[in-house]
């Protein structure tokens, strides 16, 4: 057996782009898993899933539950694959260390913008103080994955070829 080496930093673009957002979605579903579970077990502190108190804020009322459940993990599953595309594409050897880096942008992102967007306050502090940990959390989850995947990716330890 001989191994196939995929190094993400010879990739073509496109290539770059596909494996980024690819494992961007898979990294966001590790993400979105625990933040389910959290709101399940009510050890969450957010008073709903970001992405469904986006989607209902932009929305406004009158759309079903299930709908806002349903357009805000795919927006959700977006956001990240475009996310996971935009760090392959400007990285060109993406480590969990840089994954991990670009995972705590996204997160003062969301607590900068997304959450005084929705009425929360600066990382949510407007709601509890516990949103900006629970959150930062869960973005760590995202960018140590996501690193892990891409890592692997740039390695060539994911394929495997018979002589």
């Amino acid at each position: 057996m001989t191994r196939t080496r995929h190094d993400l930093a010879r990739a073509t673009p496109g290539r770059r782009l596909a494996l980024g957002a690819g494992w961007g979605l898979v990294a966001t579903v590790a993400m979105s898993a625990l933040m389910i579970a959290g709101v399940l077990t009510g050890i969450s502190p957010m008073p709903k899933p970001i992405p469904v108190a986006l989607v209902a804020h932009v929305l406004g009322g009158g759309v079903p539950m299930p709908a806002l459940i349903a357009l805000g993990a795919l927006a959700h599953l977006v956001y990240g694959a475009i996310a996971g595309a935009v760090l392959a594409a400007l990285t060109r050897r993406v480590t969990v260390a840089r994954a991990l880096g670009y995972a705590v942008l996204l997160w003062a992102l969301m607590g900068l913008v997304w959450l005084p967007y929705l009425g929360w306050g600066l990382f949510g502090t407007g709601v509890t103080p516990k949103i900006a940990l629970a959150t930062l959390v869960l973005h760590l989850v995202y960018g140590l994955t996501l690193g892990l995947l891409l890592d692997r990716s740039r390695t060539g330890r994911d394929t495997m070829a018979t002589q």
